[in-house]
């Protein structure tokens, strides 16, 4: 199995950071799969994989590219695709992208042999190729990414506010071990990350960083080359979450309660924090605040402790109201 060897002080000081250049991947590797884990990432494929398809039809260069770079039969991404976070600040897509673009020829096409398993063809063999990925990136993140970045941004922000509650919780231990498939605190300074057969790497003193994504095709860990000082874990949201952001407030529900409350009063199908509700939402905390005292007045809510957070949940009564407005 693939793990990392990591020290207390690298694990304590490891955070959550959000990256719209990992999203933007993350739905690379959605249009290039093609299938859907539930029916908001359905709808996303219905607009946007023809115009994908068209594209990379027009321009077969980039088609045989992004074959290569995804690492189909290999299971394992060129390296420069899939560059670090800088680990400071919160850099825009272009800043990061730029990363790609500045990958030199050479190390571009040693990446690709790696993930595609075999020596590279001729045609991909050329000075353009870092170029041509990130610009088909910076297509899918203007044309199917950025139109939603800020939804997509509170899911993200939402699965690290949930992530940080696990820790408080039940340790790091809790926090990992559902972060994605095949991954799992083993113990002993031992981080499982894949179910790959890798010899394990010691990264004790390096920076450690997760990103959450809201495609579920976003699994895949990087780490800084040459000097291996940042390792990076890219892991899908909660499913929960993705699907609390996607869901629809009946019109009749809005007339009731007001646009804002009802759309906190439906959100809660899973149980929140106030946290959570205020990424998800995008309103302020006095104002979610607010909305979850009335609704718990009128017992359409209730309210119970895990670990240092108050979760909220719809009780019996706020399930009937919900549903009663869902019903054709």
């Amino acid at each position: 199995m693939g793990f990392w060897l990591i020290s207390a002080d690298t694990l304590a000081g490891g955070r959550f950071v959000v990256s719209a250049l990992a999203e933007t991947t993350a739905c690379l590797k959605l249009l290039d799969k093609a299938e859907a884990a539930h029916p908001g990432e359905r709808a996303w494929l219905d607009a946007h994989l023809g115009a994908y398809r068209r594209r990379l039809a027009d321009d077969p260069i980039t088609a045989q590219l992004v074959d290569a770079a995804l690492g189909r039969t290999t299971k394992w991404n060129a390296d420069f695709l899939t560059p670090p976070h800088p680990g400071v600040g919160s850099p825009g897509f272009h800043e990061e992208v730029a990363v790609i673009r500045r990958t030199e020829p050479e190390r571009a096409h040693a990446d690709l042999e790696v993930s595609l398993g075999r020596p590279l063809p001729a045609e991909l063999r050329r000075p353009d190729v870092a170029e041509r990925v990130a610009g088909l990136l910076e297509w899918i993140w203007t044309e199917a990414v950025e139109p939603t970045w800020e939804r997509r941004r509170r899911v993200i922000e939402a699965d690290a506010v949930a992530r940080v509650g696990q820790l408080s919780q039940g340790g790091w231990a809790a926090a990992l071990d559902d972060m994605r498939p095949g991954m799992r605190w083993l113990g002993d300074g031992r981080l499982q990350v894949n179910l790959a057969d890798y010899p394990p790497r010691d990264i004790a003193g390096a920076q450690l960083l997760f990103i959450p994504v809201t495609p579920r095709t976003g699994r895949w860990v990087a780490w800084q080359e040459p000097v291996n000082d940042r390792y990076v874990i890219v892991y899908p949201c909660s499913g929960p979450l993705v699907w609390a952001d996607e869901t629809s407030v009946p019109e009749g529900l809005e007339r009731l309660l007001g646009v804002a409350r009802a759309g906190v009063l439906v959100l809660l199908a899973t149980p929140l924090s106030t946290t959570q509700l205020v990424a998800l939402t995008g309103q302020r905390l006095g104002s979610v605040g607010r909305h979850l005292k009335v609704l718990h007045d009128a017992r359409l809510i209730d309210r119970r402790r895990a670990g240092r957070s108050v979760l909220y949940y719809r009780t019996a009564t706020g399930n009937a109201l919900v549903d009663a407005q869902t019903r054709p």
